[in-house]
């Protein structure tokens, strides 16, 4: 089981938005899923495996292992994933394929591979001394079968599963529909929430951690360093949402409402689906929703769970909320220099502090980023959608949105 590192001494991070806008969200052209004219998913920071194809066959490579993962800058983890990623590389495939997916163990224990919502015959789905026995350390299994299903599903271990997915095994699986004209949309986008143990100043998850998590990702990586989503308007855009964490997600859409379109049982019928602004995502689940952009400007996208949209969240914090600190902040500050009081009238300063509060080493403020018009009080699992009128044609980030006169909130006084 991986340990947690001793702690470290403390330092100033910081993590200002304005220095990681220009990586975060890259250009993102239109592109096709091999062999259709159906646009393919967009994993936010993030990618989709390739497949060499042998005698009709889509052959895939994993290989599972330990690397370490910068979930914003300055903010390095030790995790174990696929492919260099925690979660994984995006699968994409067609309903109909047939598919043959290596998978290679370099972990320190054995693994397997579970390919979860996968219509598929028993001895492929990858539970250890059920299905078939685990992947010892060093050697390559093979998973073939025939994709008899569309829908968004997700892979991840049935060996070890408290450690391995704490630590970051996982990823998604998107079988697309056979039939291209079956829930056609112009902008896909994948994404994975996780729920880690990333005790302050360390840098491995614990895997021991059953609820008390402290850091929030999407994709592996906590705002303000989550890719921004990035649509035409009017353009139809579809969300696909995977969670593995011991937590529920209801991920929240500001600017639009969206239509529950699918679960990892598959999509749902026009006539059953219902529209939405907060999407309840279960623990050990998918779910698809789908908007059209009609609506321009900058949209948070982010989980509801409040301390779930801050970074590193400390749940021992004293509540000082109406007590004047003046006097003991003097005095704290005589012992403890550098010492910042907090909680007086709320905790919406914290983004401000970044960089200048002494704090332990690799954790990133609680909340931080600087947008257009101050600072971002927001962190954890957040992202933003950005809807424009013009775009160029490989869809990078636009910048902020500039309000037009009349359709901004103004002092009154």
């Amino acid at each position: 089981m991986p340990a947690t590192n001793p702690p470290a001494k403390p330092r100033a991070m910081s993590m200002d938005r304005k220095t990681v806008a220009a990586s975060i969200t890259p250009p993102r052209p239109p592109r096709l899923v091999p062999g259709t004219e159906r646009p393919a998913t967009i994993t936010l920071n993030g990618g989709t495996l390739p497949f060499v194809l042998k005698d009709g066959v889509k052959e895939f490579h994993l290989t599972a292992h330990e690397f370490e993962q910068e979930f914003a800058p300055g903010f390095k983890v030790k995790v174990w994933g696929y492919n260099g990623s925690s979660p994984g590389p995006t699968i994409e495939a067609v309903e109909g394929d047939r598919v043959r997916i290596l998978v290679t163990n370099k972990l320190p224990e054995p693994t397997s591979i579970h390919w979860h919502g996968v219509l598929l015959p028993s001895g492929m789905d990858g539970v250890s001394g059920l299905s078939a026995p685990p992947i010892p350390p060093g050697e390559t299994w093979a998973y073939e079968f025939t994709l008899r299903q569309h829908g968004t599903q997700m892979y991840h271990p049935h060996f070890d599963e408290m450690v391995q997915m704490a630590v970051g095994m996982m990823g998604m699986f998107i079988i697309h529909p056979r039939d291209a004209a079956v829930g056609q949309v112009d902008r896909d986008y994948t994404m994975m929430l996780h729920a880690w143990a990333i005790h302050p100043g360390t840098s491995r998850p614990d895997p021991a951690v059953m609820l008390e998590h402290d850091t929030w990702t999407i994709n592996g990586r906590v705002f303000p360093a989550v890719e921004h989503l990035v649509v035409k308007t009017g353009q139809r855009v579809r969300l696909r949402i995977g969670n593995v964490s011991m937590h529920e997600h209801p991920m929240h859409i500001h600017g639009h409402h969206m239509w529950v379109t699918g679960t990892d049982g598959g999509m749902i019928p026009e006539g059953a689906r219902w529209p939405e602004t907060t999407i309840q995502v279960p623990v050990g689940s998918t779910r698809t929703v789908e908007f059209v952009a009609d609506n321009p400007g900058d949209w948070a996208f982010h989980c509801h769970k409040t301390h779930h949209a801050m970074n590193t969240m400390g749940h021992d914090i004293p509540n000082f909320l109406g007590v004047s600190q003046g006097e003991v902040a003097q005095r704290l500050g005589a012992q403890l220099p550098g010492y910042m009081p907090m909680g007086e009238g709320g905790m919406g300063d914290m983004g401000h502090m970044a960089g200048m509060m002494p704090g332990p080493a690799n954790t990133p403020p609680m909340m931080t980023g600087t947008g257009p018009y101050g600072g971002l009080d927001m962190g954890g699992m957040v992202t933003v959608i950005k809807v424009r009128d013009e775009l160029a044609a490989d869809y990078r980030d636009p910048g902020w949105y500039k309000a037009p006169k009349g359709t901004m909130a103004w002092k009154v006084g």
